[in-house]
């Protein structure tokens, strides 16, 4: 994995959203980004040529614009226009990329716009981390929120998240949830000691995940919540008024790779705030 924030841009408003939420970050890592235009739909078709270097001209314009816009940050800032498929492109760009973020159209409760299908195979297939940035503004919000299931690829979760938090001198809210099992309605009430018992579990493995940072970051403030009810919905409900969420993708093998779990995959279909994939 590279040192380079790898942004995919278009000429869609939120890329300025994305943009902007990458220079902050590569400026305060003193990481090099690379803007990333890629130009899909060509088919090769009689005519289309002309077509073809209007585009990429216009996708050079807008990617150098992009980094003009932000040079006097001082940052490292590149740019990169091709042919392709994008999603198959940035897929690739991934591989050297410590980071790669992307924007989505997506602005909030009662939007008709949501996480395309195409950004979801992108925040499952990457090699690196996704940052998906929504199209709304999360300014005045506090607190990094991350989603804890004890699984390994959780663990990377935890620990992105609490970078993270330390960077941006914000609290570090760790989430465990857990669901009662179903069982038929005629069967009543869950026995107390089972819901005490599955609560007490359930902090038990946050603590075990948190195990170690307080060390690694003293000024960390850590803020633990263990919630009873559909991971999802609670990560969502709570990233509202969150400045970052991560969770993780459970995707395993060369097929699983390219799918969420479906924790995340509901997690970005509704995109309270930044969010970041981590695999």
């Amino acid at each position: 994995m590279g040192e380079a924030i790898v942004v995919g841009i278009t000429d869609a408003a939120v890329t300025r959203r994305a943009v902007d939420w990458a220079a902050q970050r590569a400026a305060e890592r003193r990481q090099p980004l690379e803007l990333f235009a890629v130009l899909g739909g060509a088919v090769g078709a009689v005519g289309e040529d002309s077509l073809v270097d209007a585009a990429l001209a216009q996708a050079t314009e807008l990617a150098e614009a992009e980094a003009s816009r932000i040079a006097s940050t001082g940052l490292d800032v590149r740019t990169r226009v091709e042919r392709g498929n994008p999603v198959a492109k940035l897929l690739d760009a991934s591989t050297d990329a410590a980071l790669l973020v992307i924007g989505s159209d997506y602005q909030g409760s009662g939007s008709r716009a949501h996480r395309g299908a195409h950004g979801l195979r992108i925040a499952a297939g990457a090699h690196s981390p996704v940052v998906v940035v929504p199209d709304f503004d999360v300014a005045g919000r506090t607190g990094v929120l991350v989603g804890v299931d004890g699984s390994p690829v959780s663990e990377k979760a935890v620990a992105f998240a609490a970078a993270e938090a330390d960077r941006l001198g914000e609290p570090l809210i760790a989430v465990a949830v857990w669901t009662p099992l179903e069982v038929p309605r005629n069967m009543g009430a869950y026995p107390v000691q089972y819901l005490e018992n599955m609560e007490k579990l359930t902090g038990e493995a946050l603590g075990l995940a948190l195990a170690g940072l307080a060390s690694r970051y003293p000024d960390l403030e850590i803020v633990r919540r263990v919630e009873r009810g559909y991971p999802s919905h609670i990560i969502n409900d709570l990233a509202a008024s969150a400045r970052l969420s991560v969770v993780g993708s459970h995707g395993r093998g060369a097929l699983a790779r390219f799918l969420l779990g479906s924790i995340s995959q509901e997690v970005l279909a509704r995109l309270e705030t930044v969010t970041a994939v981590v695999r």
